[in-house]
């Protein structure tokens, strides 16, 4: 009320008349997604596209692929059999991490989740070290001497802001190197995820960050994490490229992860690739697909593998022979056996076997209260070995001796 009177029956101020009459605007973005594909699901060749690789190059590429489904396959038996723990299976996704990780050098970083094995195989990662990995030693999360790489993360999209920060770090310290980093569709939806693109496109930090959108958070199908038809598309909201390819196709996602990678070490900040796979496996060796996916879902994405088209691409490029096949398949055996034979003897060993060892590896200088935790259980440890070694003796002494 003003002046008594009922200030419902006042004029409309003449500003709010302006804003309802004010017309709407589109708002220019100047921003594009595109999808790449290169090798088709029948192996039918963009030669346009094609990216100019030498033929030593494509063999690489081809064994570690290999060498990444065939160990993928024998860790599922191993664990089958009670000798591996419960794992992620990374068969059908080898060509987004070996496509990708083939751009970088070994002084640039890689962040990976878990599934990356084809990748992380070239990058120097012994198969042994990763298999008392997921055997639940923590000497398996070691990285090779000299290789800039973090150990594989299981907990959804925590490694993304670990990559916008080393990116940073690298734009401060005027370093010409790039981040790679990997989440998968699930991960997307993940508060980290968003902190870590925004984070990333604010600074402008040479990070590339790579979805492997195998169509399923466990059991959750992409259409029901999410409204918008891509993943990539997110990539205009934080200001940076992106770029949706075919997962299944080595070549599209080497040119996306090269393009991506000179951009980055260019200075001109991050990109978003993601890249449409399905994960053929379990999600991990405890759950079963059957209940929430139809054979027949699964029979068609098998027959869009990354491994045969790019076989059939090499066959007809006159790259590989079926002999060179057939030899390569053969020493991949052999060495994912001795890989195997000494992972076990590793796990057995009084190094690894030491429950002290679970101090270790976190701590720079070891605060005094684990100090004090340890050589606790360091005296628990030696006062049982004690009695043992007591009751051993007093064993001995009650057994009467052989008559002769």
């Amino acid at each position: 009320m003003l002046n008594g009177d009922d200030d419902s029956k006042l004029p409309i101020p003449s500003v709010l008349s302006a804003v309802k009459s004010m017309p709407r605007k589109a708002i220019d973005l100047p921003y594009v997604i595109e999808h790449l594909s290169i090798l088709d699901e029948n192996a039918v060749l963009d030669e346009k596209l094609e990216p100019k690789l030498t033929n030593e190059q494509l063999k690489t590429m081809y064994r570690y692929m290999l060498l990444a489904r065939r160990a993928d396959e024998r860790m599922l038996m191993l664990q089958r059999q009670g000798r591996l723990g419960t794992f992620p299976q990374a068969s059908g996704h080898e060509a987004i991490s070996l496509g990708s990780m083939f751009c970088v050098d070994k002084q640039d970083w890689v962040v990976p989740a878990y599934r990356e094995l084809a990748g992380m195989l070239y990058r120097g990662w012994p198969l042994e070290t990763i298999l008392l990995y997921w055997n639940g030693f923590e000497e398996g999360a070691s990285p090779p001497v000299g290789v800039n790489d973090t150990p594989m993360c299981v907990p959804l999209a925590s490694q993304l802001l670990h990559a916008s920060g080393i990116g940073m770090a690298m734009n401060i310290q005027k370093e010409k190197k790039v981040v790679m980093t990997y989440f998968g569709d699930g991960a997307s939806s993940e508060g980290d995820c968003h902190e870590a693109l925004n984070f990333a496109a604010v600074f402008q930090a040479p990070v590339v960050f790579i979805c492997l959108n195998n169509q399923y958070a466990i059991s959750v199908p992409i259409h029901k994490q999410m409204r918008n038809e891509t993943i990539a598309q997110r990539a205009i909201a934080y200001g940076m490229p992106g770029i949706r390819c075919d997962g299944n196709d080595v070549l599209a996602v080497y040119t996306a992860a090269k393009e991506a990678v000179e951009r980055a070490k260019a200075g001109q900040g991050p990109t978003l690739i993601e890249c449409v796979t399905y994960r053929t496996t379990p999600h991990t060796t405890a759950d079963d697909p059957k209940r929430y996916r139809s054979d027949e879902e699964t029979q068609k994405w098998l027959k869009r593998e990354p491994i045969g088209r790019f076989t059939t691409y090499l066959e007809r490029k006159g790259v590989l022979s079926a002999a060179e096949k057939v030899q390569m398949e053969e020493e991949i055996d052999t060495e994912i056996k001795a890989a195997v034979a000494k992972a076990e003897a590793m796990a057995k060993s009084e190094e690894l076997m030491n429950p002290l060892n679970m101090f270790n590896y976190m701590y720079e200088t070891m605060p005094q209260n684990l100090i004090e935790q340890r050589d606790e259980l360091s005296a628990h440890i030696q006062a049982l070995a004690d009695k043992k070694k007591a009751k051993q003796g007093n064993s001995e002494k009650k057994t009467p001796s052989p008559a002769h």
